[in-house]
């Protein structure tokens, strides 16, 4: 069991890490990185979710399951709105396609989207902070 004090460090943290991976993302998508800015991307959300897990004291090593918990805990009961339920569900798939599956590609734009939108919902998380 964590304590308070390490629980709001660890919040913190994920937080921090979450909007660092934002300026990684950037200079991917300027490297034309495409696929590993992809997966940055999701991972800066992730980031942010695990954060707000943590303050609710809800903990899972397992993706689908803190995505699953999200969206019960704040798109089903409409905390918040649910294009965030869709940027987290969309950043997960395109993650997966990009790392497991053969000859992936995206677009300069469409990452650049994903990239707003990272920014949008790590953002909307501060405010759940």
């Amino acid at each position: 069991m964590i304590n308070e004090e390490d629980r709001t460090a660890l919040v913190n943290y994920r937080i921090e890490q979450a909007i660092s991976t934002t300026e990684l993302s950037k200079f991917l998508i300027e490297s034309d990185k495409l696929i590993v800015a992809v997966n940055r991307i999701y991972y800066g959300i992730f980031y942010s979710v695990t954060a707000l897990a943590l303050k609710y004291q809800f903990e899972t090593s397992k993706h689908s399951q803190l995505i699953g918990w999200f969206n019960k805990e704040f798109i089903a009961t409409k905390r918040i709105d649910k294009k965030y339920g869709k940027i987290l569900r969309n950043a997960y798939q395109n993650r997966t396609k990009g790392d497991y599956d053969a000859f992936v590609s995206f677009q300069k734009e469409e990452v650049s989207t994903m990239l707003d939108e990272m920014i949008d919902f790590i953002n909307m998380v501060k405010t759940l902070l």
